[in-house]
C-alpha cells in the first residue's frame, strides 16, 4: 500500500498469527516533508525576513483559502499551461463542486481583489501572502508537491516603477537572508495586439522543425506557440536560440516601459541580465516578465523566484480592466539556497535552566519554580520524576543549558537548591528558594 513502510526482516522472524495484529506504519505522501525542529531556524529567517521586507515596501497580508473554484485557476492561468494540464490536484467535493487545490496565488489573490470590492481602497493595492501550494509534478531537490511560496502582488498601477519595486522585494528579502550571487534575468512581453505578428513569425520559425520538437511542444505549437520557449525539454533545446526575440522587436510603449524598469533597477544597483528568451510559464503575462536565478545556474534551471506583469487577468476571472504585477517565490528552495550560501544557525531551542530534583513531595515546588523562571522568559526544563539525580544531570548535561538547579531530600528540607554552573567551570552555591529566581536572573545576564 503506497506510504507504508514494512520492516520485512523484523516481520520474517515473528509467527504469522502475529502478524495480523501488527499496526500499519505511515510515511508521509511522496512529493511532501516533515520539516523537523533544526530546520524551523530557517523557516523563522525566512517568515520574519518577509515581514520586514514587505513592510518597508508598505504591503498588507492577505490569505486565500487552500482551495478555490477550479475556474479560478483554469481561466487564470491559462488552459495550456503545466499547472492545469498536469499539475493541478482537482477534486468534487459532496455537493458537486469541482474545487482544486492552490497551485500558485496570483489568480487567488486576484479573485479576493474582486470579491470584496478592493477596486474602491486607494490605488494601487499592495499585498502579500505566504501560502502552501500543492502540484502534482516529479517530486526533486526543493519542488515539492506540496510547498510554499511567498507571493506579492501590486493591484491597480500600470507604472512601470511598481515592476521595479516587485523585483527589488525578492531582491532585498534574498539579500537579508544571504543569499548572493543571484542576477535578475529580465524580458518583456510586449502587449497582446502587437503580440500578434511576433506569434505568427515565431511558428514560421517553428514550422519546419515540428517533426523533431518533444510531444508538449508540438501540441503547443498550435495553442500557445510562446510556450515553445519556456521548454525544458533537451529535444526543443536546440532551436531556442536561434528563435525571434520578442524583446528586440517590442511596440514603441512596451519599449519605454522596459527601459523604465531596466533604468530603475540599475539606479537601485540591482544587477539583471536581459534574457531575450525569458516567457514564463503561465499565459497572463504582459510586459515585463522576470526570473532571479543563481550565477552558477548556466540553464537558469534552479529559477529562486519570478513573476512579471499581468495587466489582463482581471477581466479574464470576470473583473474590470486592472492592471497588476507580482511574483511568486518557493520558501523550500529559498532555504536551500541560504545552506548553499552557508546560511547556519543555532536552532534557539535549548533552555537556559535544567531543574534536577529527586526528593518526596518535591514535584509541585518544582513546578512552581519552573513556572516563575519561565514567567521571567527563562527557559526551563524539568528532570523526568522517576529518574535517578545521576540520570537527571546527565539529560542537564546534554540539554545545553547554562545552569542546573538540583534539589534533593536535604536541599528540600531546608529550603534551599544547589545552582551549579554547567557552561563555565563547573562551580556550585546554595541559594534559599526563594532568592533562585533573582539570583538566577542575575547570573544569566538577560
Amino acid at each position: 500500500m503506497p506510504g507504508e513502510a514494512v520492516n520485512l526482516s523484523y516481520h520474517a522472524t515473528l509467527p504469522r498469527k502475529y502478524l495480523l495484529f501488527m499496526t500499519t506504519r505511515y510515511q508521509a505522501p511522496r512529493g511532501t516533508q516533515d520539516v523537523l525542529p533544526d530546520m524551523q531556524p530557517y523557516w523563522a529567517a525566512v517568515l520574519e525576513g518577509i515581514r520586514e521586507v514587505t513592510r518597508l515596501h508598505g504591503f498588507r497580508r492577505i490569505d486565500t483559502p487552500a482551495f478555490e473554484y477550479a475556474g479560478v485557476f483554469e481561466k487564470g492561468s491559462g488552459d495550456t499551461t503545466d499547472i492545469i494540464e498536469k499539475e493541478m490536484y482537482v477534486f468534487e467535493d459532496r455537493g458537486g463542486e469541482k474545487l482544486a487545490l492552490t497551485p500558485e496565488a496570483t489568480p487567488a489573490v486576484c479573485r479576493a481583489y474582486l470579491e470584496h470590492g478592493m477596486a474602491s481602497w486607494p490605488q494601487p493595492v499592495r499585498l502579500y501572502t505566504t501560502h502552501a501550494m500543492f502540484r502534482y509534478d516529479r517530486p526533486q531537490k526543493g519542488r515539492y508537491r506540496q510547498h510554499h511560496q511567498f507571493d506579492c502582488e501590486v493591484l491597480g498601477s500600470s507604472d512601470p516603477l511598481i515592476d521595479a519595486e516587485v523585483i527589488a522585494v525578492l531582491w532585498r528579502l534574498y539579500e537579508r537572508l544571504g543569499i548572493r550571487n543571484v542576477t535578475v534575468r529580465l524580458g518583456s512581453l510586449d502587449d497582446r495586439e502587437p503580440r500578434r505578428a511576433y506569434i505568427e513569425r515565431l511558428k514560421d520559425y517553428y514550422r519546419p522543425h515540428l517533426g523533431k520538437l518533444s510531444e508538449d511542444s508540438q501540441r503547443r505549437f498550435a495553442r500557445n506557440p510562446l510556450r515553445l520557449l519556456d521548454s525544458k525539454d533537451e529535444r526543443d533545446l536546440p532551436f531556442k536560440e536561434g528563435a525571434p526575440k520578442l524583446v528586440e522587436q517590442l511596440s514603441a510603449a512596451a519599449r519605454a516601459h522596459h527601459e523604465a524598469v531596466t533604468g530603475a533597477l540599475a539606479a537601485a544597483g540591482i544587477a539583471y541580465a536581459i534574457d531575450p528568451l525569458l516567457v514564463r510559464g503561465l499565459d497572463y503575462y504582459n510586459r515585463t516578465v522576470f526570473e532571479i536565478v543563481p550565477n552558477d545556474d548556466e540553464r537558469a534551471q534552479g529559477t529562486l523566484g519570478g513573476g512579471g506583469r499581468y495587466d489582463g487577468l482581471m477581466e479574464l476571472l470576470g473583473g474590470p480592466p486592472t492592471p497588476g504585477m507580482g511574483f511568486g517565490s518557493g520558501i523550500e528552495r529559498l532555504i536551500l539556497e541560504m545552506q548553499k550560501n552557508g546560511v547556519v544557525f543555532d536552532d534557539g531551542s535549548a533552555a537556559a535552566v535544567y531543574i534536577v530534583h529527586r526528593a518526596e513531595g518535591a514535584g509541585a515546588r518544582v513546578f512552581a519554580l519552573a513556572s516563575e523562571l519561565r514567567d521571567l522568559g527563562i527557559a526551563t526544563l524539568i528532570g523526568e520524576s522517576g529518574k535517578s539525580m545521576k540520570a537527571q544531570m546527565r539529560g542537564a548535561n546534554h540539554s545545553g543549558a547554562r545552569v542546573a538547579l538540583i534539589i534533593g531530600e536535604d536541599e528540600l528540607a531546608a529550603g534551599q537548591a544547589v545552582l551549579k554552573d554547567l557552561a563555565g567551570e563547573g562551580g556550585q552555591e546554595i541559594i534559599a528558594l526563594e532568592r533562585v529566581a533573582a539570583v538566577v536572573r542575575e547570573r544569566l545576564g538577560d
